[in-house]
């Protein structure tokens, strides 16, 4: 594809804000700001949050979507550390405080520059280490579990690729659309137990993206749809949407 092409795909695809409006401190989290460089010279910000409960349920890697930053997601973050969970959140370059332009090789490089801060930790159990990406993030959390596999993968509102749910919302040729962000020919690659989280009431990415990536998943594996809910609403779910991830790790024992 000509580099124009590109730059329009890459126009219609991130949409970062630098602007926080919240931080982990509005929630009444205990936290710790966090700068983490990239090989190639970047400078990601990023949050380490800290379980609520006095012993952690594991530590999650947080990768979020396409829109807005990591300001965004507070409540997530409260809702995990309510259920007991420490988590890493950052802001892919160009988003929030990051540096840099964001592109879909430059998300994966954010993703293991993250990753290699999180198990650098003296507080972080590098066996215990799981990825939860949404939607645009849960593509780029599945390129990093192949290169370094987690203790367990969470797709929340996952797309199968980028070209897949581009023809849903713009009437463009498949030929002109990048293969990028190629989820579903990935999945079957990933050997970490898998949890596709979604809602029945996605209009973006519909639930039959989150079907697919399952079916296509090597078990274990288990498929969580929350009724009614859409692409932005799961965190709705409120208590019940911790539960769900706890119990599953649960499940699948320490």
């Amino acid at each position: 594809m000509q580099r124009p092409m590109r730059a329009a795909m890459g126009a219609l695809l991130y949409f970062p804000s630098q602007t926080l409006l919240e931080s982990p401190r509005d929630a009444g989290l205990e936290f710790e700001e966090l700068a983490i460089d990239t090989e190639d010279g970047e400078r990601l910000h990023g949050w380490w949050v800290s379980t609520r409960q006095s012993h952690s349920a594991g530590h999650l890697l947080f990768f979020h979507g396409n829109a807005g930053n990591i300001g965004d997601r507070v409540l997530l973050a409260d809702l995990l550390a309510s259920a007991g969970f420490d988590l890493l959140l950052f802001d892919y370059r160009g988003y929030g405080r990051s540096t840099g332009k964001p592109t879909e090789r430059g998300t994966y490089l954010d993703a293991r520059a993250a990753g290699d801060a999180m198990v650098a930790r003296a507080d972080c159990d590098p066996a215990r280490v799981i990825y939860l990406g949404e939607s645009l993030g849960a593509a780029v959390a599945a390129e990093l579990a192949q290169s370094s596999p987690p203790r367990a993968l969470i797709l929340q509102s996952p797309f199968t690729s980028l070209r897949d749910v581009a023809r849903r919302h713009y009437p463009l040729p498949r030929f002109l659309i990048p293969d990028a962000y190629p989820t579903l020919r990935r999945i079957r690659s990933i050997g970490a137990p898998l949890l596709v989280l979604h809602g029945d009431g996605d209009t973006i990415v519909p639930v039959s993206h989150g079907r697919k990536l399952f079916e296509a998943a090597s078990p274990p594996k288990h498929l969580h749809v929350f009724p009614g809910l859409g692409h932005n609403d799961l965190l709705h779910a409120g208590s019940r949407y911790g539960e769900v991830i706890t119990e599953w790790i649960d499940g699948l024992g320490r």
